[in-house]
């Protein structure tokens, strides 16, 4: 089997930006003494590097802490990033493996409803879900992965038509394997590792759609602190107070390149290369 190339540059690298987001979720709040919704006028558009108020990265219109408020956002992404890929990934792979192992007539049923979701942009169907339903956590989740199970259920039905026609399935057939019995035993296994790749992939646009709408003012309430909400107020200021815009930004942008990379360094992983013999 081929061995996994742990000191590959994309893997240091992407490891290094997803790390850094995943600490500051995680450990902001000992970086940062303030709360992200404590407003304090007097100390409105403090310029970064205060280190005697305590405002590393500097304070918004409000008087509220930048690096703070960068804390909840980074938890809000990937909350959201996480649950929109475990949801579609789930759904995908098992509509995906079922539609390619049973083929025929139903495999064709579940294709066009695939083509009818595939046809909607997915800003668009998001934004009309949120419009629709209203602004939540729940409904972001929602609006987000109604669409991107797609990629997972076509890997997984490609996989699963290759793997039907296989001799062992056959042989699990007549020793009286079930559907369900082969599915999970043979189908899902052997599409787990594309299922990976393609999670670190939907995972950054995830990421970047949930980002967009909250610019838009359609994300999660706006009470919530997202570096969405905060690049759209942070534009009326971008001339005399760049840094709330830089900061936001930068998150979105070391995060969304960490998954990319690692989504890059997990696919040359799995993925055969001639010259290459795997046991």
């Amino acid at each position: 089997m081929q061995r996994m190339q742990w000191l590959d540059l994309k893997f240091i690298v992407g490891v290094l930006c997803l790390g850094s987001v995943v600490f500051l979720a995680a450990f902001g709040t000992i970086l940062s003494p303030h709360d992200a919704g404590e407003q304090n006028l007097l100390m409105a558009l403090e310029p970064p590097w205060n280190f005697a108020e305590g405002h590393v990265l500097g304070t918004d219109h409000l008087g509220r802490d930048i690096l703070a408020r960068m804390t909840s956002g980074a938890r809000v992404s990937l909350a959201i990033a996480g649950a929109v890929v475990v949801i579609s990934g789930v759904v995908g792979v098992l509509i995906g493996s079922l539609s390619g192992y049973l083929s025929g007539t139903r495999d064709m049923v579940i294709q066009k409803v695939v083509e009818t979701f595939w046809a909607f942009p997915p800003v668009l169907l998001a934004i009309a879900v949120l419009a629709f339903l209203g602004q939540s956590l729940g409904n972001v989740i929602f609006a987000l992965a109604l669409q991107r199970w797609i990629p997972y259920c076509r890997i997984a039905r490609a996989q699963a038509l290759t793997i039907r026609s296989k001799e062992y399935i056959a042989a699990s057939r007549i020793m009286g394997g079930g559907t369900v019995w082969v599915l999970r035993r043979h189908v899902l296994p052997n599409v787990m590792a594309s299922a990976i790749i393609v999670a670190t992939f939907t995972m950054a646009t995830a990421i970047l759609a949930e980002s967009s709408l909250s610019f838009l003012g359609l994300g999660v309430p706006p009470s919530v602190p997202t570096w969405g909400g905060m690049l759209a107020e942070g534009r009326s200021y971008i001339s005399r107070a760049w840094w709330l815009a830089v900061f936001p930004g930068l998150g979105i942008f070391v995060t969304v390149l960490g998954l990319n990379l690692l989504g890059d360094w997990a696919r040359d992983q799995f993925d055969p290369k001639p010259g290459i013999n795997l046991v």
